[in-house]
Formats: C-alpha cells, sequence, structure tokens
C-alpha cells in the first residue's frame, strides 16, 4: 500500500470517530440555582437544574458545570440519567486548610 493511500485511510477514521461522539441524544436544561463550588481547585460549580424537554422532562437535578454559568444559562446535557454527589464540606474552593 502506497504512503498517500495510508494517510487518506488514516484521515478517514478519524473523521468519523470525531462525528460519532458529537451526534446523540441532546437534553437542553435551565440553570435554576448556583448550590457552590467543587473541585481539587474550585474550578467546577455545582448547579441545581430542570430539564426542558426529553424523556425526564420537568426533573430538576444536581450537575457539576465546568467553566462560567449563572442563573437562567441552558446547558446541553448528554445523559439525564446521573445525577451529580452533594457537596458535603463547608470548604467552598480548594483544598482542605
Amino acid at each position: 500500500m502506497a504512503k498517500s493511500q495510508k494517510k487518506q485511510d488514516n484521515k478517514k477514521q478519524t473523521e468519523s470517530k470525531r462525528s460519532d461522539r458529537i451526534v446523540g441524544v441532546v437534553a437542553y436544561a435551565i440553570v435554576e440555582e448556583i448550590i457552590g463550588r467543587t473541585g481539587f481547585r474550585g474550578e467546577v460549580t455545582q448547579v441545581k437544574c430542570t430539564v426542558q424537554e426529553g424523556r425526564d422532562k420537568g426533573r430538576a437535578m444536581r450537575r457539576n458545570v465546568r467553566g462560567s454559568v449563572q442563573i437562567g444559562d441552558i446547558l446541553m446535557l448528554r445523559e439525564t440519567e446521573i445525577e451529580a454527589r452533594r457537596i458535603k464540606s463547608k470548604v467552598t474552593k480548594g483544598a482542605y486548610t
């Protein structure tokens, strides 16, 4: 097999892998409440959101969101079955000191 054919075959494989990740059922949810910060350095925000469409329409659930988020934002959820664990400690950001 020639080098040019190998490169084309590899390119086709990577394109199909990327498209498989994007395609799927997406559920939209609106952020109702910001619960707190979590993660090792406080980089994750835990929010309470309400699912707007899909099988779990109307369900209020707790999710971890990475990045900036505020009340009223719309989240695109890949799945709605798994809910985030509650934040237990009073430490709101970073490691225990």
